[in-house]
């Protein structure tokens, strides 16, 4: 049978769209309940990458991630698979097998089955989609942070990296990065609580970019961050934040360094080689 994948109906009986993703996601979930042994999503590209190979020519196919890995990726830039799909391949274990509509490739296996050795590093992703925003000379008190973002999610602003400078007589200065679509909502907002929040100032910066490392290995082997920021450095690219997960290390920088950083770094960590033929040791 053909299933309209981005579409569906509502519990009121309406037809909805399901958005961005929604054929993946529609797919993973179709996947799980006929028990598949796994779920094909096909693209334009013949699996998932160690970058993005308009970026970088020597990118390389990977045959194996985690969905951990994954989901890291798609949350820091890669734009398929929906990350959608991913967290409910993750929820339901569905295995998936992620290929080009155009070739015959094999394409990248995504499961929640660990390999006996990680990658210390799979990927270097980059989203050029943020702006970072400045709320400097706030009062710093308890509540002031609260007050701030519950402010931006009640007007529905996604906020994402997040620093707080260290105080200096009595204030600090809060930075953040929004969608660039929802820039002008969150100035807008933000400006209205200047008095409240004793703030001197907002400002809104568009001219950024965020890059990140992915791996697994990361976890348990020190270093990365250091031969991160080293690499960067040597390049010229000034790092404005940094935020980390378990598995993952991102810089904001300016938009205009994004690909030579993405570049570099995946040079520096040879992402282009076979994980067995990479250094162990930064």
């Amino acid at each position: 049978p053909v299933v309209g994948g981005s579409q569906g109906v509502s519990g009121d009986g309406d037809v909805t769209f399901f958005g961005r993703g929604g054929s993946d996601t529609t797919a993973v979930a179709l996947a799980h309940v006929l028990d598949a042994d796994y779920c094909e999503i096909y693209t334009d590209v013949p699996g998932v990458f160690s970058a993005d190979p308009r970026i970088v020519a020597e990118a390389r196919r990977m045959e194996t991630i985690s969905f951990d890995e994954l989901l890291e990726m798609t949350a820091s830039g890669c734009p398929k698979p929906a990350m959608r799909a991913v967290e409910l391949a993750r929820t339901y274990g569905v295995e998936l097998h992620v290929r080009s509509a155009f070739s015959w490739m094999p394409g990248t296996t995504v499961t929640g089955e660990e390999a006996m050795e990680h990658a210390i590093i799979s990927a270097v992703t980059h989203d050029a989609s943020e702006a970072k925003m400045t709320v400097s000379g706030v009062a710093d008190r308890p509540g002031v942070a609260g007050r701030l973002f519950r402010t931006l999610a009640d007007t529905d602003v996604n906020v994402d990296v997040i620093v707080q400078n260290v105080s200096s007589r009595g204030v600090t200065d809060i930075s953040f990065t929004v969608p660039r679509s929802q820039l002008d909502t969150a100035r807008t907002a933000a400006q209205g609580l200047i008095g409240e929040l004793e703030a001197d100032d907002v400002s809104a910066d568009d001219g950024i970019a965020r890059v990140s490392l992915i791996g697994a290995g990361m976890q348990t082997n020190p270093g990365v961050a250091a031969r991160m920021f080293e690499t960067l450095a040597s390049a010229g690219i000034n790092i404005e934040m940094i935020s980390t997960s378990a598995i993952r290390i991102s810089c904001v920088i300016r938009a205009g360094d994004m690909e030579r950083a993405v570049s570099t770094l995946h040079e520096s960590f040879e992402l282009d080689k076979d994980p067995a033929d990479r250094a162990s040791v930064y």
